[in-house]
C-alpha cells in the first residue's frame, strides 16, 4: 500500500500534461543539491513557481510569518522538505506550523523513514511522507491532488 493514499484520497490521480503548477508557489526545502536541483527542476517543468531552501534555517525564514500570526508576503500553495537537514528539521517545521489554523500542505521526505515517523508525521498533519529513492510522478500526483484534498484553500 502506498502510504499517501489514504492522506490525499482513495486513488492518487495522475497529473495531466501540461503547467498544472501554473501560478501555484512551492517552498522546496532539500540540503541535499543535487536532489533539490533535480526536483526543482522537474517542478518548474510543471509549471510551479519554486523557492529553493537549502537547510531547514531557509525553510524558517519563509514559514516564520505565519509563526508570529501574519501572512507572508508571497503566498505559499505547499512545502516540500526534506526531514533531516542542518539548522532545523522539516519535522520541526511541521510542529511548529501544525497548531495554526492557516498553513500552507507539507510534504515530507526522508531517507530515515519508519512506520513511528510516519504516524507521527500524519498525526501534525503532513500531507504526505515520501521514502527516499522515490518516484517523481508520486510527488507530482500528491501536489494535483491537494488542490482536491479537504480543507485545502491554495495561496496561503
Amino acid at each position: 500500500m502506498n502510504l499517501t493514499d489514504s492522506w490525499v484520497g482513495d486513488r492518487p490521480l495522475v497529473p495531466p500534461c501540461g503547467l498544472f503548477g501554473k501560478g501555484q508557489h512551492i517552498v522546496l526545502a532539500e540540503d541535499d543539491d543535487d536532489m533539490r536541483l533535480t526536483l526543482a527542476a522537474a517542478l518548474r517543468g510543471d509549471g510551479f513557481e519554486v523557492f529553493e531552501a537549502r537547510n531547514g534555517l531557509e525553510l524558517l525564514d519563509c514559514v516564520a510569518p505565519w509563526l508570529g500570526g501574519q501572512e507572508p508576503p508571497t503566498p505559499i500553495d505547499a512545502i516540500v522538505t526534506d526531514i533531516q537537514m542542518p539548522c532545523f528539521s522539516g519535522m520541526e517545521i511541521l510542529e511548529g506550523l501544525a497548531e495554526l489554523r492557516r498553513r500552507p500542505p507539507v510534504i515530507l521526505i526522508t531517507a530515515y523513514g519508519d512506520p513511528h515517523l510516519h504516524a507521527t508525521a500524519r498525526g501534525l498533519g503532513a500531507s504526505a511522507v515520501f521514502e527516499k529513492p522515490f518516484e517523481i510522478d508520486d510527488l507530482r500526483s500528491v501536489l494535483f491532488n491537494l488542490k482536491d484534498a479537504p480543507g485545502y484553500n491554495g495561496g496561503f
